[in-house]
């Protein structure tokens, strides 16, 4: 009996990129290196994770600005604040979920309290990995929007990311940032004006049936799913909301209050609890703005671990579930031709 084949890739850690679209390998390293080349005050850190934040191709390139700390989160965070004391720019990297549940306390008093300028890196954000709640940091906006002084940003594409480096290295405070890491689409291409800004919502795509109102992942989800949903009539808005903390209120209101009868979803690689989501909802109650509200997130429970496909279908956040959702709640008016 021949041997079985070895699997080269597991389904539980495969790449987020769609069959056939464009990607790139560790945006996020080969930009931090970009970053140095210009600031010799970035030092990169981590908590043993350096090959799985992509934070290895800065260590490649700068070997003595590098420091592996060990599985150490709280140590890591203590002496990230301690390099942004004596005036470097340290970007640490560790999963989202030790940065969230581990780390608190660390961010919180050393870093975001003192408004030091600490870059924190979090891979496998929300449900990018199938290995379990031990690994998936699906509340981990939720954890971080309540603490002040932290600039919460969650970029979509390769594209977002290569951009957000070099302007979290220029902005002066404290700053997290959910990372797609490995081989990340790039969806943003074709959108040639779009423009990487802290603190700043964008819209990528009219439509007058409904908006999406997106970050990280979900905006390449919500892209694809307004091409599907033209093809059956339905024209859908997207704006993208990269920085989740502090929020665009100002793009934000005037991009629903444009179309005032428009449906507007919120979709997000995030607990429906505390994430985008409640944070748009309560920015438009509190401006008495009536829209049909829908959010489109991971449930609040504990999730299952297996293979990504499987279980992004399953928890509603794939293309085809976020098509079904609008499709679901949009009601689009048919053409009647005029009787002869």
């Amino acid at each position: 009996m021949s041997a079985k084949k070895k699997l080269k890739t597991s389904a539980m850690i495969a790449s987020i990129a769609g069959e056939g679209q464009p990607v790139t390998a560790a945006p996020f390293g080969h930009a931090l290196v970009e970053a140095a080349e210009k600031n010799p005050k970035i030092v990169g850190m981590t908590a043993d994770l350096g090959k799985y934040t992509d934070l290895h191709i800065f260590a490649q390139a700068y070997p003595d600005r590098y420091y592996q700390m060990g599985m150490a989160e709280q140590l890591l965070m203590m002496a990230g604040a301690g390099m942004a004391r004596e005036g470097f720019i340290p970007f640490v990297t560790t999963y989202s979920v030790f940065a969230s549940r581990r780390a608190y306390d660390f961010i919180c008093l050393a870093i975001a309290e003192e408004k030091l300028n600490v870059k924190i890196i979090g891979g496998l954000p929300g449900l990018t990995t199938g290995y379990g709640p031990s690994h998936q940091a699906t509340e981990d906006i939720a954890i971080f929007r309540g603490m002040p002084n932290l600039t919460i940003i969650d970029p979509c594409d390769a594209v977002d990311i290569e951009q957000s480096v070099q302007a979290m290295a220029d902005y002066d405070g404290p700053v997290y940032l959910r990372l797609l890491r490995g081989k990340v689409p790039r969806v943003l291409d074709r959108f040639e004006d779009y423009h990487f800004e802290i603190g700043k919502a964008k819209r990528l795509m009219n439509g007058q049936d409904a908006l999406i109102i997106s970050s990280g992942l979900m905006t390449t989800r919500a892209i694809e799913a307004a091409d599907e949903l033209k093809e059956k009539g339905i024209e859908v808005a997207v704006m993208h909301c990269a920085t989740v903390k502090p929020l665009d209120t100002d793009a934000i209101l005037a991009e629903v209050r444009s179309i005032p009868d428009r449906p507007v979803f919120v979709a997000e690689n995030h607990s429906v609890i505390g994430g985008l989501g409640e944070s748009i909802a309560s920015l438009l109650m509190k401006e008495g703005v009536a829209v049909k509200f829908h959010q489109i997130g991971l449930p609040d429970e504990f999730l299952d671990a297996g293979a990504l496909p499987t279980l992004h279908d399953r928890y509603g956040i794939s293309t085809r579930e976020v098509v079904k959702a609008v499709a679901k709640n949009v009601s689009v008016e048919e053409e009647v031709s005029p009787t002869i």
